[in-house]
């Protein structure tokens, strides 16, 4: 998964069906998260592109979206922010979640 920055994110955002994991290093649940990511990048193939957010590198970005507590997960459909979870998601949850905007 490419981690993208504050420059980036509008124009990954603005079209289909995309999952945006904002995360820190250090945290654990963070660390969990990606793996789960992983699987479910393998599951939904090519339909929802899903991208990283470093918090600590783009705090502006998590201002923006009110991010407090991480991992938080949001689904952007054609660059409308549709749903978002805070915390580690289930891989039967997210995926249930994500492919519900496909």
């Amino acid at each position: 998964m490419k981690i993208i920055d504050e420059k980036e994110f509008d124009e990954v955002i603005k079209q289909g069906v995309v999952l945006i994991d904002f995360f820190a290093t250090w945290c654990g649940p963070c660390r969990m998260m990606a793996d789960i990511l992983e699987d479910v990048s393998k599951e939904i193939d090519e339909r929802v592109q899903i991208y990283k957010v470093d918090v600590d590198q783009n705090e502006n970005l998590a201002r923006r979206f009110g991010i407090m507590s991480i991992p938080t997960l949001m689904v952007f459909k054609d660059g409308k922010d549709v749903e978002k979870h805070v915390g580690v998601w289930t891989f039967e949850d997210c995926k249930r979640e994500v492919e519900k905007y496909l």
